[in-house]
């Protein structure tokens, strides 16, 4: 951890409200004048998407069907751990960007002058000077393992997580929708993941300082046969303190309508006010997180 370059992760899955977070995060930093070294999940992947297929295919081949990109195979997460105490220790270091869609690439080629493809990685390049804070946003900011500790060059880590039939539902349906993957397919790719995703992803969420888990108020029993996707108007989020000690709940019941606590450290509110959920609870911890760093 860092008192002078704050380090902020949130962690979680593609599905779990990320433009929600980075809208609140973006609301926060406007406000506070903040300016943040952003660094995006996908562009730790140690493979590119051509590499990972070949590299699935072969792991298939020699009967290994739970190679994914949950996993350390995929992922660079030495690299992202080093991301991290680079940054807290001088406040600058190098990143880099995973194209997702022909119009990123046309938009970075332009910036960068390459000839680079969806699927691909820009070279890296420095961070900008001057920034107050580290941002990462991204599945696997507080992995650790027996050679890697990302948490412990962590200041505030955040998880966002559906419950998981919540996950399997709206990753069916965004697959099918804008990927054109058979329902079989689909299956295929969650069970492939679960090792994984029990042993990388699931254990980042007992780091967390704070915990917001969308849980749906309609039947999720069988989500691939769900027909649509639950709305926030249909879903509440919890929102899970590790220590409630110094958090003004009284303050946060009047601020968010119609929340309650389900626990001492448990606040739970509507789906649809996740987001000034955010902005409430946070804004505070980040301005305090900035002022200690120019003290330091």
């Amino acid at each position: 951890m860092s008192k002078k370059h704050p380090v902020v992760v949130v962690t979680g899955s593609s599905g779990a409200g990320t433009t929600t977070v980075k809208r609140a995060f973006e609301h926060i930093f406007i406000r506070e004048h903040l300016k943040a070294a952003v660094v995006e999940g996908d562009s730790m992947h140690s493979l590119g998407r051509v590499e990972f297929k070949a590299a699935m295919q072969k792991a298939e081949a020699a009967g290994n069907r739970s190679f994914s990109h949950f996993g350390p195979e995929a992922n660079d997460f030495a690299g992202l751990a080093n991301i991290f105490k680079t940054y807290g220790e001088t406040g600058s270091g190098k990143k880099r960007y995973y194209i997702h869609s022909d119009e990123e690439a046309a938009a970075l080629n332009a910036r960068l002058g390459t000839n680079l493809k969806p699927g691909e990685f820009t070279p890296w390049e420095d961070m900008e000077q001057g920034t107050d804070l580290l941002f990462y946003e991204g599945l696997h900011g507080l992995v650790v393992t027996d050679k890697v500790d990302m948490a412990q060059h962590v200041d505030l880590a955040i998880g966002v997580v559906p419950v998981v039939n919540l996950e399997w539902i709206q990753k069916i349906h965004r697959d099918a929708a804008e990927r054109g993957y058979s329902a079989e397919a689909i299956v295929d790719t969650i069970l492939r993941r679960m090792p994984d995703y029990v042993n990388y992803v699931t254990p980042q969420f007992s780091r967390t300082h704070i915990n917001f888990q969308r849980v749906p108020t309609v039947d999720t029993s069988n989500p691939f046969i769900a027909r649509d996707i639950p709305t926030p108007d249909e879903s509440f989020v919890v929102i899970r303190f590790s220590d409630p000690k110094g958090v003004d709940f009284p303050y946060l019941l009047s601020m968010i309508h119609d929340s309650f606590m389900s626990r001492r450290n448990n606040l739970v509110v509507p789906g649809g006010k996740m987001g000034m959920a955010m902005e409430v609870i946070l804004e505070p911890i980040i301005h305090k997180m900035v002022e200690d760093s120019k003290n330091a």
